[in-house]
């Protein structure tokens, strides 16, 4: 039975103790682009502060696989504002467009349904970046290879649960099978509709189902994920037809045209004998 995680953003506090825990679990370092150095000072200085958010982390990368983002909805006046938070990273895809477009087969689907790059066979070609929907996948300068969640592949091949899961002081995070977590899901939608609340989950049906997927109470774009997200492979047999087609009919204008102007050539010919 595969493996995944069901995220409930409702109670999602914002900690970032995934975060930290992932990087503590996968020995990952602080995302360069971060940090800068400044004069007198020995370590670096962080500098992307962007002053109208608490989300400084912005998005997944090579180093950071895990990213809580912070939804800060304000009004007009400032008098009415709401908060949500998400706990996001790889969706461990059951059709993974980053598998499909790996040359080398170094992207690798577990016997627990978990998604993995192999850092031994990858070499860094980058075609899997811009096949993942969702923008998880990144390369790294430092290795020269791609890099994202392994689902904590280690620890789940040794009965453990994932790491950000295990640090999850509220439980938004669960880790377990897919089909145990979705009847989880589907209770907390009931409930959360019963109090009148705009409750949905986020990975059922989106590009064939996703192994980590996520209950919203607000539209996916709010949390930063695509409404209707397309696993590029998926349009290689249409666009591949279309060609086929648009060949096939440009060639028979082609001979219709030929035809017309070798009768005209023979109609002229016979005129002049």
């Amino acid at each position: 039975m595969p493996k995944g995680m069901f995220i409930d953003t409702t109670i999602c506090t914002g900690c970032k103790s995934c975060q930290v825990a992932c990087k503590q679990w996968n020995g990952l370092s602080a995302e360069p682009a971060h940090f800068g150095r400044k004069p007198g000072v020995s370590y670096p200085v962080a500098h992307n502060f962007t002053g109208d958010s608490y989300d400084n982390t912005g998005s997944l990368s090579a180093t950071d696989w895990r990213h809580v983002r912070f939804v800060e909805q304000i009004d007009e006046p400032r008098t009415q504002k709401r908060w949500l938070f998400s706990s996001d990273s790889c969706k461990h895809c059951t059709d993974a467009g980053c598998l499909n477009a790996c040359p080398t087969k170094a992207i690798q689907r577990t016997d627990l349904g978990n998604v993995v790059v192999q850092q031994d066979t990858c070499i860094g070609c980058k075609f899997c970046i811009p096949s993942c929907p969702y923008g998880v996948i990144s390369f790294s300068e430092e290795t020269g290879t791609a890099r994202k969640c392994t689902l904590c592949n280690d620890r789940i091949h040794n009965g453990l649960g994932t790491a950000c899961a295990k640090a999850c002081p509220t439980g938004s995070i669960r880790f377990g099978e897919v089909a145990d977590l979705r009847k989880r899901a589907d209770a907390r939608v009931a409930q959360l509709k019963s109090k009148g609340e705009k409750a949905q989950v986020y990975g059922y049906d989106e590009a064939d189902g996703l192994n980590v997927f996520y209950l919203f109470v607000d539209g996916p774009k709010v949390y930063g994920q695509p409404e209707h997200p397309i696993v590029p492979q998926r349009r290689l047999v249409l666009c591949s037809l279309v060609t086929i087609l648009t060949a096939l009919g440009i060639g028979a204008a082609a001979l219709v045209s030929f035809r017309e102007r070798l009768n005209g050539t023979s109609e002229e010919g016979r005129h002049e004998s």
